[in-house]
């Protein structure tokens, strides 16, 4: 079984992504974002498929990997008559940074289910950190949002807080650690709706758990997907269950709501 932590076999925290899993029904801020600041910085059109392919990544390393895209690489190219360089994505973050932060309230509404799960978590005296590809400045505006609405978790971490980035490096899993003053790493649980964000989990030495429906990999608004027929979830599912089981997910859900028995699954193995 390993070390055992002081802990015994309870799970001591979870340390959960922001938008797309506890606000942010889809994590459509940072998507609908990036689209304004390509538009705005360089009157250069990306898709909003294309907005979400490197999600979970630190917003400057978002957009550079964006340009890298062969899509985008392609039209950037035809447009430019040359490759996107760094000067290029500076300019982008630049005018993506100001928008966000002006725009990431609005997009702060808790996922349904989240302030129950968070509630169930308190209740078991576990430990709430949090962590995002949003730079310090956008998530203390998100931080305060979302605390009018009811969330607070006891840490949060954003991208550019320590020196060796974020996602998928495991640095913001392991900092809400020693914020949260846990004891092992095989005692927390990384949540998430993107692949880096699970990347940065499995890098931490932590159980995993991936979101399916209401997140960047579904990428529905509320309304959509309370529209959506059975079949058209079924199918999200699919897709975005084949990618996180590739990448290696210990647990695959639809939405936070359905974490507290994942919960008690992971205790059971502890």
């Amino acid at each position: 079984m390993g070390m055992r932590s002081t802990h015994g076999y309870k799970v001591e925290a979870v340390i959960l992504d922001w938008a797309g899993t506890v606000v942010d029904f889809g994590s459509w801020a940072p998507t609908a974002i990036f689209v304004e600041a390509f538009r705005d910085a360089c009157d250069f059109k990306i898709t909003l498929k294309e907005a979400r392919e490197p999600m979970g990544l630190g917003k400057w390393h978002h957009i550079k990997a964006l340009g890298e895209l062969p899509a985008v690489a392609s039209r950037w190219m035809n447009q430019f008559g040359r490759p996107m360089d760094d000067k290029d994505v500076d300019r982008i973050y630049n005018t993506f940074l100001p928008l966000q932060k002006v725009r990431v309230a609005e997009y702060s509404d808790p996922i349904p289910g989240s302030l129950d799960t968070v509630e169930w978590l308190r209740h078991r005296g576990i430990k709430i950190g949090s962590c995002s590809g949003y730079p310090r400045e956008v998530l203390d505006v998100l931080v305060e949002a979302a605390a009018r609405k009811g969330y607070r978790p006891d840490a949060a971490v954003a991208c550019d807080d320590l020196a060796p980035g974020g996602r998928p490096g495991p640095w913001m899993a392991l900092q809400n650690m020693i914020d949260l003053h846990t004891s092992s790493v095989k005692h927390c649980i990384k949540v998430d709706d993107s692949l880096p964000g699970i990347y940065e989990g499995l890098n931490a030495g932590m159980w995993t758990v991936g979101l399916m429906l209401s997140g960047n990999e579904t990428g529905m608004t509320l309304s959509q997907f309370n529209e959506a027929s059975e079949q058209t979830k079924e199918k999200c599912r699919r897709i975005a269950g084949q990618k996180f089981r590739s990448a290696g997910c210990h647990y695959i859900i639809d939405s936070i709501a359905d974490l507290p028995e994942v919960i008690q699954d992971i205790e059971k193995q502890l």
